[in-house]
């Protein structure tokens, strides 16, 4: 048998993943790119017409939840259905989410939920459910095609990364076309193009359409390039060949107690790098001059430049993780996720930039900061989340016990639980504070959080015992 270190390229499986991934992301960063607008554009003007402050907390908790249900079935998947009908269930669950959203202004009869037309909240819960079926789940099965101590790991997630980042690149291109553009209505005010009607549901449905795409090619093809990986819950006892449990081990133990502690440090990260679907694109749509040659670039298409970027910059950035593993040089775990934190920290300076130039916390809106403000900001983060996300779901993969890899995927996904709600307040706060004292709070909280982790990383790597590099 080939020896797992010296194997070169990928399985086929992989590449499976990517495709159905991508389209989930396709489907999930289509409708988000949209949804705080929907919630908070007056109602003639094709929204709901919610206050930004309660837009900016509706929008962190959806958010939130979409990461809290991963942890419930990842442990559904382990126990009792298997990965791969959880990622069917999750899929389907989703799809009929975005169906709803589309429904919602032809069946707004049916009466609302604190504001909320019924089959937008139910379609909102249905993609929250659907997502905990399907996210920890595909994830952990990217970590299954590899054994323990395959130097392949950490540049697979790498790539599979790429293919959540394509979809999340194309979604709001397609759905902000559709909703700010094809079917939405324009005035011109004072000299600048508005505006006046979108077509937010027309979004949604694309959104919809792309869940679909994605199932239908993973159910076909997974037989064939998946095999068996996923088929049968790993935690499921048989009771016709009871299998005696085990204590977990010392390193076991040390190796949860790591991606728990991680856990907690990256719940600032995403706090911060959230409020691009909140503060930061309500920002945009207000205050970024975004009329290029005539064109009034639609808001949600700025959701797809952290994507773009990571498209771009994943294969670099794997790239470089395969040099420095070979010369023995690599950068440990926590460093890397440390860095990360770091960067995101400087993204935000450049934001601070942005509110400098328009003279501060003015709120006169025919007054508007470059648009390459946003774009320095994005490039940061977005070398942050390449050392910081990619990483940490190959460090669950490769520190949990097999039987435990779905759960504590979901429970890696507890931080952007906990951070989303956290940053929908934040951004309910820049109303409050204004935008110069909370981006500013945010750059120098994120920094020190993430000198912290790099000081506790020999540390946390001795605790890995030997699965840290």
């Amino acid at each position: 048998m080939q020896d797992a270190t010296i194997k070169k390229g990928h399985p086929p499986g992989l590449y499976l993943l990517f495709f159905t991934e991508m389209w989930e992301r396709f489907s999930y960063y289509g409708m988000r790119g949209l949804l705080i607008l929907y919630l908070t554009k007056a109602a003639v003007a094709g929204g709901l017409g919610i206050a930004e402050s309660t837009g900016n907390l509706i929008y962190g908790y959806f958010t939130g939840f979409v990461y809290f249900t991963p942890i419930i079935g990842g442990w559904l998947a382990e126990r009792y259905i298997g990965q791969r009908r959880s990622i069917l269930i999750g899929g389907v669950l989703m799809a009929l989410g975005q169906f709803s959203l589309f429904s919602t202004p032809d069946m707004t009869n049916m009466g609302a939920i604190m504001g909320i037309p019924m089959m937008t909240a139910v379609g909102l819960l249905l993609i929250i459910i659907g997502n905990g079926f399907f996210k920890p789940n595909i994830s952990a099965i990217v970590g299954k095609l590899y054994e323990q101590g395959d130097h392949r790991r950490d540049a697979a997630f790498t790539i599979f990364y790429m293919g959540i980042n394509l979809g999340a690149f194309a979604a709001p291109l397609v759905c902000g076309i559709l909703a700010e553009d094809i079917f939405a209505t324009k005035t011109v005010v004072d000299g600048i193009t508005v505006v006046s009607q979108y077509g937010f549901r027309y979004g949604f449905l694309a959104a919809g359409i792309g869940m679909v795409i994605g199932q239908i090619a993973f159910n076909l093809l997974a037989p064939k390039y998946l095999g068996e990986v996923g088929v049968r819950p790993d935690g499921k006892v048989d009771k016709n060949n009871p299998v005696v449990k085990t204590p977990l081990t010392k390193e076991e133990t040390d190796r949860m107690a790591v991606i728990f502690i991680i856990t907690l440090f990256v719940v600032f990260f995403w706090a911060g790098f959230e409020q691009a679907g909140s503060s930061l694109s309500l920002y945009t749509d207000k205050y970024i001059d975004r009329e290029v040659f005539g064109f009034l670039i639609p808001t949600a298409w700025f959701q797809s430049v952290n994507p773009l970027f990571i498209v771009a910059f994943a294969p670099l950035t794997a790239n470089l993780w395969l040099y420095l593993s070979r010369r023995g040089k690599d950068l440990s775990i926590p460093v890397k996720m440390g860095l990360g934190m770091i960067l995101l920290g400087l993204g935000f300076l450049f934001m601070v930039g942005a509110v400098m130039e328009r003279g501060g916390n003015v709120e006169d809106e025919t007054i508007k900061a470059g648009i390459y403000w946003l774009i320095a900001t994005y490039f940061f983060h977005t070398i942050g989340e390449l050392c910081l996300s990619p990483i940490g779901l190959s460090m669950v993969s490769r520190l949990s016990p097999l039987a435990y890899t779905s759960m504590l995927m979901g429970v890696w996904f507890l931080a952007p639980f906990v951070a989303q709600i956290a940053g929908g307040y934040i951004a309910a706060y820049v109303e409050i504070l204004g935008p110069l004292q909370v981006f500013g709070l945010i750059s120098g909280f994120v920094i020190a959080a993430g000198l912290l982790l790099v000081a506790l990383a020999k540390k946390l790597l001795y605790m890995m015992h030997g699965r840290g590099a």
